[in-house]
């Protein structure tokens, strides 16, 4: 097989097993990822996938393949890490992975700052609410609340990212206690969020209230909070400002997430990987009042 492309598509594949799936992270379409398929197989005359109707399973011929396959894409994956880790321009690309609510309520300015400070740097802004696979160059730099940053990052904990229960100005429950909260309708993280400390205590002190509104996106949540829909227990630079919302309770401290801005161990010497993290680092925390749910 001389084709490496056909590595990317049986990888694909494998890891996501169905057609659908690879098509999706691949960024083509449906009909692309099978003619690729059965036209490897065809070249090396073995069947690597079985066809169910959940999806596509490995054959013993295809999951000797798929591990060392892996090994190689890791291996590649690294040289390149190695290879960019080297890098000393301030020019370039630069991938960054983070909220749509942090890159909607906080990153504007910052960012802004960044490229009049440095120009030849084009900037990428990937928002997903999972962490990206920065070994595998999927982006150079996450900014993501976590309590638990994953082993092969490094980084710097720019703040405690404190949250608190709110409701639209002028109907917040008379009684602030558990059980006068409880009778109120909530809007509620959805599962997609359930890593998230804040989710796990909604779900732990208020998991048998009535909920109005479920979402993976805390922008939806506050929306809902605007209207009237329900009590949201929301992050306090998002909610603090917003002049239609007012605060239920203190910030939760069983709830609160640390906001960490991360990158690989083979990047962290990249001049624009450092430039950024170093710039956005301190202007986030020129902000941690806000941050952490002190004005």
């Amino acid at each position: 097989m001389r084709d490496w492309d056909d590595l990317r598509f049986f990888l694909a594949v494998a890891r996501t097993g169905s057609l659908s799936g690879a098509a999706k992270a691949l960024g083509v379409n449906h009909s692309t990822a099978f003619r690729r398929i059965e036209a490897l197989e065809d070249r090396l005359g073995v069947r690597l996938f079985e066809r169910h109707r959940e999806g596509y399973a490995l054959t013993l011929a295809g999951a000797e393949m798929r591990d060392a396959t892996e090994r190689v894409d890791a291996e590649i994956d690294a040289m390149e890490r190695r290879v960019t880790g080297r890098d000393l321009r301030l020019s370039g690309p630069l991938s960054v992975t983070t909220t749509d609510d942090l890159a909607t309520c906080l990153l504007g300015p910052p960012l802004a700052a960044f490229q009049a400070a440095f120009p030849g740097i084009a900037l990428s802004v990937i928002l997903d609410n999972q962490f990206f696979n920065l070994s595998k160059r999927q982006a150079d730099v996450a900014l993501r609340p976590t309590n638990a940053p994953p082993d092969t990052l490094v980084g710097r904990r720019v703040s405690a990212l404190a949250f608190a229960v709110y409701a639209a100005r002028g109907q917040a429950p008379k009684g602030r206690g558990q059980k006068a909260l409880a009778a109120r309708p909530w809007l509620a993280f959805d599962d997609s969020l359930s890593h998230l400390a804040a989710a796990q205590w909604v779900a732990r002190e208020y998991g048998e209230a009535p909920v109005a509104l479920r979402s993976n996106n805390l922008l939806t949540l506050m929306t809902g909070a605007i209207q009237g829909m329900g009590l949201a227990l929301l992050p306090c630079f998002m909610a603090d400002p917003e002049t239609a919302l007012e605060r239920v309770t203190k910030p939760i401290d069983d709830a609160q997430s640390a906001l960490w801005l991360l990158t690989h161990a083979d990047l962290r010497n990249t001049q624009r990987v450092r430039a950024f993290m170093e710039h956005i680092g301190d202007a986030l925390a020129a902000q941690r009042g806000l941050l952490e749910g002190r004005g």
